[in-house]
C-alpha cells in the first residue's frame, strides 16, 4: 500500500517552503509614481543602449524572477567541476577528455594536473563546456550533449557542493528562485525497473512496482538522498550560521528527471519515483524528461511516453508535469517528426509547462496548438543561449516573439548555464537586443517566471499575465510600505505571494537606484 504521509526529513528544505519576511524600505517623501518610474527606467535604458559596461550592470541588477529550467549539473561551472575531479582523485582519459574513476588507465593523466598545466586546464575546459567551441567536423548539438558524458563522474558526487554554488550565482544575479533538476535514486529505479519489467498493460505494471512496497523503498532511498544532499548544501554555504553565503535565502524545489532514451521500464518506473516523491514529499515538485529528444529510442517511444505520463496523471493529480518538447530543427529529424510533439506534450502528456518549444512553426495546426496554449496558460521555458548553441537556431528565426504574440506565456531560463558558459542576465540582455522588448517587457518576462513556478499558495496577482495584485495588496507598493493586515496574513499563508512580493520590492529598489543613476 502506497504510503501517504509526510516524512520527517520532508522539512529539511524547510526554508524552500517558509513564506518570506516582509521588509519594506522606508518610505521615501519623493516617491516616484509606479508608472512614471518604469517610463523614465525604459528611457535611461535607451540611453545606454551603446554603453557596454552600463547595460552588464543594467542587467546584473535587473530582478529576474526564477529559473525555472536548469540542470543542476550542467549549472554548475566547469572549474568546479574540475575542482571537484582533483580533490577526488579521478583521471582525465587523453583521447576522450573524459573523467574518470582511479586508478588511472595508462592512457591517462590525474586530474590533480589541471591546477599546474594550463593548457590542459584549457583543454579540458572545452571538452567539457561550449567555451570556445566553433560548429565543424562536430556540432553543437554533440559537443554540447557529449559534455555530461565527459564530466559526469565529477558531478554526482557532491551535490551539495554543485547546489551552493548555483543557489549563490542565483541570488547575485538577483534572481529569488528555482527550480532544480535532479535525478533521484537512479541506481534504485533502475534495479527496480529491470526487476519488473516491461508491461504493456500500464495499470499492471504500476501495481506491479508498487507490489511488497518496493517503490516505497526507493522513494526513502530517493529522500535519503536529498537529506544527505541539502545537508552537504546547508555546510558549504554556511546556512544558519552568522555569515550565511546569498544562495542560502534563495528557496528551491527540485524536478525528477526522467531518462527519455532508456529502456521503457526504466522510463516508466522514474516517472513513478518523480510522481510518488512530488506527492510525497514538498523539496519534490514535478517530473520531467531528460536526454536529447531526437534520440533513436526517444523518438520512437516518444507516443508512449506520453500515454505513460496521461496515465499516471490520473494516479498522481498533484504531481505537476514540466516537458522537453520540440528541441529540434529542421536538418536535425526527419520532417514528421517534427510536426507532433509539442501538441502530444500539452494534449496526452499533460504538461503544465513546455521547455525549448522550439519548432512549434512545424506542428500540425499550430496556430490551435498556440490558442490553446494560451488559453491554458502554458508557460514556455525559453533557453536563448542554449537553442543557438544546440539548434543554430535565433533571432527572427526563435519563436520567442511567435509565442509572444500568441498570448503564450513565456519564461526565460539557462538551461545548462555552466556548459553554456552564460548567465541569466545575459539571457535577459540577448532577448532585449534580440526581441526590442522595453523595460516593462522585462519586468513581465520575470514575473512571469514565478507566476508559472511550481510554488504553493496564492499568487499576489489577481488573474494570470495581468500583473494587477490581489484586493488585499492592492493599497501597498512593495519596497515603499508595509502591507495591510490582509495583504499580510496572505503573504504569510503563501510561499508564492511572499516571493512575487519580494521581487516587487526589489523593483521598486532597482527603479530608485536607476533613477538616481540617471540624474548624476
Amino acid at each position: 500500500m502506497r504510503s501517504t504521509g509526510r516524512s520527517r526529513r520532508s522539512v529539511v528544505l524547510a526554508l524552500a517552503l517558509t513564506p518570506l519576511a516582509v521588509q519594506p524600505a522606508a518610505a521615501d517623501a519623493g516617491a516616484v509614481p509606479p508608472q512614471t518610474a518604469e517610463r523614465r527606467v525604459e528611457a535611461y535604458l535607451d540611453r545606454i543602449h551603446d554603453r557596454p559596461e552600463a547595460l552588464v550592470s543594467f542587467f546584473r541588477q535587473l530582478p529576474k524572477g526564477g529559473d525555472l529550467h536548469s540542470h543542476l549539473s550542467g549549472a554548475a561551472s566547469t572549474e568546479l567541476l574540475m575542482e571537484l575531479a582533483a580533490e577526488d582523485g579521478l583521471c582525465i582519459e587523453n583521447g576522450t577528455l573524459r573523467a574518470v574513476a582511479p586508478p588511472c588507465p595508462a592512457d591517462s593523466r590525474p586530474a590533480a594536473q589541471l591546477s599546474t598545466d594550463a593548457a590542459f586546464r584549457l583543454m579540458v575546459l572545452r571538452a567539457w563546456s561550449m567555451q570556445d567551441f566553433t560548429p565543424g567536423a562536430e556540432s553543437g548539438h554533440d559537443h554540447f550533449f557529449a559534455t555530461f558524458g565527459k564530466f559526469g563522474e565529477a558531478s554526482w558526487r557532491h551535490p551539495g557542493r554543485l547546489m551552493a554554488e548555483v543557489s549563490n550565482t542565483v541570488a547575485r544575479q538577483n534572481q529569488f528562485y528555482q527550480e532544480l533538476m535532479i535525478t533521484p535514486n537512479s541506481q534504485g529505479a533502475r534495479v527496480l525497473a529491470d526487476k519488473v519489467g516491461y508491461d504493456a498493460d500500464l495499470s499492471r505494471m504500476h501495481r506491479n512496482l508498487l507490489a511488497d512496497g518496493a517503490t516505497d523503498q526507493v522513494v526513502r532511498q530517493a529522500q535519503a538522498e536529498a537529506d544527505l544532499g541539502l545537508e552537504e548544501f546547508r555546510a558549504v554555504a554556511h546556512c544558519g550560521t552568522t555569515r550565511p553565503d546569498p544562495g542560502c535565502a534563495v528557496p528551491f524545489r527540485f524536478i525528477s528527471q526522467v531518462s527519455r532514451n532508456s529502456a521503457p521500464e526504466r522510463v516508466f518506473t522514474q516517472m513513478v519515483l518523480a510522481m510518488e516523491l512530488a506527492e510525497r514529499d514538498p523539496r519534490f515538485a514535478a517530473v520531467n524528461l531528460v536526454q536529447p529528444e531526437d534520440g533513436e529510442v526517444s523518438l520512437r517511444d516518444y507516443r508512449l511516453h506520453m500515454r505513460m505520463l496521461d496515465h499516471l496523471h490520473r494516479v498522481y493529480p498533484r504531481a505537476h508535469i514540466t516537458l522537453h518538447a520540440g528541441e529540434l530543427a529542421p536538418g536535425l529529424v526527419k520532417p514528421e517528426e517534427l510536426r507532433f510533439h509539442i501538441r502530444e506534450a500539452v494534449n496526452v502528456g499533460r504538461a503544465e509547462r513546455i521547455g525549448h518549444g522550439v519548432d512549434v512553426r512545424h506542428e500540425d495546426g499550430a496556430d490551435a496548438l498556440l490558442r490553446t496554449m494560451a488559453q491554458r496558460r502554458i508557460a514556455v521555458e525559453v533557453p536563448l543561449s542554449s537553442n543557438a548553441q544546440i539548434l543554430g537556431v535565433f533571432g527572427p528565426e526563435h519563436p520567442f516573439p511567435l509565442y509572444r504574440r500568441s498570448g503564450v506565456p513565456v519564461v526565460l531560463a539557462t538551461d545548462d548555464a555552466g556548459v553554456s558558459r552564460i548567465t541569466i542576465s545575459e539571457e535577459y540582455r540577448r532577448a532585449a537586443e534580440s526581441y526590442d522588448l522595453s523595460y516593462r517587457d522585462l519586468k513581465d518576462l520575470a514575473r512571469a517566471s514565478l507566476d508559472h513556478a511550481f510554488l504553493p499558495g496564492r499568487s499576489l496577482w489577481q488573474s494570470p499575465g495581468r500583473y494587477r495584485p490581489v484586493r488585499e495588496c492592492r493599497a501597498a507598493l512593495p519596497g515603499e510600505h508595509e502591507p495591510g493586515t490582509a495583504c499580510a496574513e496572505l503573504l504569510a499563508s503563501s510561499p508564492k505571494a511572499a516571493i512575487e512580493w519580494r521581487q516587487e520590492a526589489a523593483f521598486t529598489a532597482f527603479e530608485r537606484r536607476i533613477l538616481g543613476a540617471a540624474r548624476n
